[in-house]
């Protein structure tokens, strides 16, 4: 047996990331003796910051935008002093563009007057359709947000929907539930009469975990414009990991402790109650809450004892499936992209794409194990925002590809040589990176002269630094409709709870799913009494 911890923690979080930092921010800050363990070599899962290509360059290696968060009940309850401890944003007033093929583009403003105007422009009346898709959301937001943003399986829910069920009648509330499972794809076509608008919005769907065909995915095109237009995208100024810092803070603040290269091996699990956990060096600490932080696969599989997991959890655990992988690509430049249009510079995310059709095809290829031959590039223009980033003199983009396969299989194009056995390779990873240079090369002209430095990550790279992103996967599991909402995690689950009493289950694979809202970690702590 190991070694054992003499004086028994409150509550033990397994993970570090955003709902890990959150739930142990508000547990400290209420006076409960936590403490956090993260395997790898530094604090916050998918939040880190890390100089990839050249010394000074500053790259946010996975997460980077804060819009979920600011508009959540974390931020809400935390941010106050999360600033106090260090954080702060940059921002612009131009979140988001997409850029066609032929050239043009079209930006969205945190101006609702000015996206009006915009939209108007690309085609008489889509303006006026934007207005009203962005005011049917503020319409119906106390249904969005109570379910986006609150456990399910509680009654305060049931309650929220029978008074909404009262002042609208059952009918109509249903009639709003149907109209929200609407694909994005059918509803943009069916909305706007340019294809600009469709464009700039169908991309977003791939930050929900979905594509422009899901059902689910209008309505998360809508609640992003609207999110975007009220908060912007902010970045953390100096890095993404100086979020991590300032949590860290108001962990230490409140007497929590974190620790690293604490690799757990084991939840221990006496008389039906979690009790502990065990480390891979053998030491042990006790508690009398376990929080874990990771996905479905790791809890019921890795970390639990299979004489514990009830049969029905362990087969829906077996059955939990994940989503297409991500790409990263960071670039440092000795000079920013030459857009067509400059405004295009003060763009945060910047979409390369040829509309939902290109989108929903790039989607299809990739969960059919090719490399899409024309992907949806996301450009994080991180320097853009936030220079403290880089040297002067120097830039840094952030490059997503939110649709590539966990495993390949092939090459959607026929010309990049895929080798046998569905294995991510160093070469498949370069070859594939040098078709997305040349596609950003076509839109700024100037790229290749100012290409200092590349790092790429694969698919098979994210889960080597968090195995939490099964296949490159970075929302913890597939988000179709079986497995969100009331069935996520499991259907055999309720809220964060699990079969073993004390044993509590957050993060991207719980409910309210993946982003850096800090959610779930929230809604547990707010269920402890820390809220």
């Amino acid at each position: 047996m190991g070694s054992l911890s003499t004086r028994p923690d409150d509550v033990l979080i397994v993970g570090s990331g955003i709902n890990s930092l959150v739930c142990a921010a508000l547990l400290a800050r209420a006076g409960r003796k936590v403490r956090v363990l993260e395997r790898e070599q530094a604090l916050g899962g998918c939040i880190r910051t890390d100089e990839l290509t050249l010394p000074g360059l500053r790259h946010d290696t996975l997460a980077t935008a804060h819009p979920l968060f600011l508009v959540g009940p974390a931020y809400a309850a935390l941010g106050k002093a999360l600033h106090e401890a260090g954080l702060e944003y940059c921002n612009t007033d131009s979140p988001t563009g997409v850029l066609l093929p032929d050239g043009r583009h079209l930006l969205l403003s945190t101006s609702r007057e000015t996206n009006r105007r915009r939209f108007d422009a690309c085609h008489p009346g889509d303006g006026a359709a934007y207005e009203a898709a962005l005011g049917d959301i503020a319409s119906q937001a106390p249904l969005i947000f109570s379910l986006l943003g609150n456990e399910l399986w509680r009654f305060g829910m049931a309650k929220t929907l029978t008074s909404m069920a009262w002042q609208q009648g059952a009918h109509k509330l249903a009639g709003a539930f149907g109209a929200a499972l609407t694909p994005a794809r059918p509803w943009l076509a069916q909305t706007f009469g340019s294809t600009l608008p469709a464009a700039l919005l169908a991309p977003w769907t791939l930050h929900c975990g979905l594509g422009p065909d899901a059902p689910l995915s209008g309505l998360m095109a809508k609640v992003v414009a609207f999110t975007l237009e009220a908060v912007g995208l902010p970045l953390v100024r100096g890095g993404n990991a100086n979020t991590v810092g300032a949590f860290a803070r108001l962990i230490g603040a409140g007497g929590g402790v974190l620790e690293t290269d604490a690799d757990v091996e084991r939840v221990l699990v006496e008389a039906g109650r979690a009790v502990g956990v065990r480390l891979s060096d053998g030491r042990e600490f006790r508690a009398n809450e376990v929080i874990c932080n990771v996905t479905p696969t790791q809890l019921y599989q890795r970390l639990l004892d299979p004489v514990h997991v009830p049969d029905e959890v362990a087969a829906q655990a077996r059955r939990w499936r994940y989503g297409r992988g991500n790409m990263q690509i960071h670039l440092a430049l000795s000079a920013p992209p030459e857009w067509p249009d400059a405004a295009l510079a003060r763009v945060g995310y910047l979409h390369l794409s040829g509309g939902p059709d290109a989108v929903s095809r790039a989607v299809n290829e990739a969960e059919r194990g090719l490399l899409p031959a024309e992907p949806t590039i996301c450009v994080g223009q991180a320097t853009a925002l936030d220079p403290s980033r880089a040297p002067p003199g120097r830039h840094i983009l952030w490059v997503q590809l939110p649709e590539c396969p966990r495993q390949p299989l092939g090459d959607a194009a026929g010309l990049i040589e895929v080798p046998p056995g569905g294995r991510w390779t160093v070469a498949l990873r370069e070859a594939y990176a040098d078709r997305i240079i040349e596609r950003l090369a076509r839109q700024a002209p100037n790229l290749k002269a100012s290409l200092l430095a590349r790092a790429v990550l694969s698919p098979a790279d994210l889960e080597g630094l968090n195995m939490n992103l099964v296949g490159g996967d970075p929302y913890g599991g597939e988000c179709s409709l079986d497995q969100y909402f009331l069935w996520r995690p499991l259907r055999a689950t309720r809220n964060h709870e699990t079969p073993i009493a004390h044993l509590w289950h957050i993060g991207a694979s719980t409910h309210p799913g993946p982003g850096l809202g800090g959610g779930s970690g929230f809604h547990l702590a707010k269920t402890l009494g820390a809220v």
